[in-house]
């Protein structure tokens, strides 16, 4: 179905800034199934949080934080915004798509240099570990890695009859409708699943062979645009594989969502399985550095 919305409606639509708490949560539940025991209590100390939502609590922070006073630095931090032409060419450049006030792939490097090194004060050790769970979430959203519309806030369409904008289709709409729900019980219960999947099931190989490649404490900036790259990918491939023309104003809860589905359980995957890597490999220095 196709809608004709004016001006003063499209004005009115959401703007999303995030996987959502769903998929964000269940992220940050899927690092804390594979962390080493040093990398739980590494972090639960640095948290203040000794359960074992530690990351699961702090996941959806720097979402709140960005409309604070204190915080409205970040807000470009979240993403990345590629100038290129889906879906005719998806792809990142880092001189030509970061902006000057910072993007996602400065900030991850940025944040992870923070938490290794020693002398930075407890606070900002703190804050640090929280944008680093939140924004390696983020960068594994397709849409918080292409510029077109800002990310799509500005592409309308509807989902289940209800007007929204694509960006939050893909933030929210399509986790919280495949999952049933949200809430950190739902994201545990999806996370369980999706930590079984990398066990024992469907991307088992995928995360031995391919989905650590390039991750590195010495180069946070290549590693982080190794894994955007991969996320923009999806925006010609998935998220606009028939370009702007093929949502906008569009009912997306039928086909569209169920070829969505899979992708964003392997994004989510992907980024939860990431996110413990990288925790570990702090830890592991910290260790060497007496944190």
């Amino acid at each position: 179905m196709k809608i004709h919305l004016p001006t003063a409606i499209l004005a009115c639509l959401p703007f999303s800034t995030a996987w959502g708490s769903l998929g964000h949560t269940t992220v940050a539940y899927i690092a804390s199934n594979f962390v080493s025991p040093p990398t739980t209590l590494l972090f639960q100390s640095i948290l203040y949080n000794d359960t074992e939502h530690y990351l699961a609590n702090i996941a959806t922070w720097a979402d709140s934080f960005r409309y604070t006073a204190a915080g409205r630095f970040s807000g470009p931090l979240h993403f990345i915004d590629a100038n290129d032409e889906p879906p005719l060419y998806c792809g990142i450049k880092m001189e030509r798509d970061c902006a000057t006030e910072g993007c996602i792939i400065g900030a991850v490097a940025n944040y992870t240099r923070q938490l290794l090194d020693p002398s930075t004060p407890t606070g900002m050790r703190n804050m640090a570990a929280k944008f680093i769970v939140h924004f390696l979430g983020d960068i594994h959203e397709p849409l918080h890695t292409e510029a077109l519309l800002r990310g799509g806030n500005s592409i309308p369409v509807l989902f289940a009859t209800h007007l929204t904008n694509l960006h939050h289709v893909w933030d929210t709409s399509i986790p919280e409708t495949h999952i049933g729900g949200y809430g950190l019980a739902f994201a545990q219960a999806w996370a369980t699943n999706l930590t079984d999947f990398i066990q024992n099931g469907i991307y088992k190989s995928q995360a031995e062979n391919e989905w650590l490649k390039g991750m590195s404490l010495e180069d946070p900036e290549s590693s982080a645009l190794i894994w955007a790259g991969e996320s923009n990918a999806y925006v010609c491939s998935t998220v606009l594989p028939e370009g702007r023309e093929g949502v906008e104003n569009m009912e997306l809860s039928g086909e569209y969502f169920e070829a969505a589905v899979p992708v964003v359980e392997t994004l989510v995957a992907r980024a939860g399985y990431r996110l413990e890597k990288w925790l570990d490999l702090i830890a592991v220095r910290a260790a060497r550095t007496e944190l």
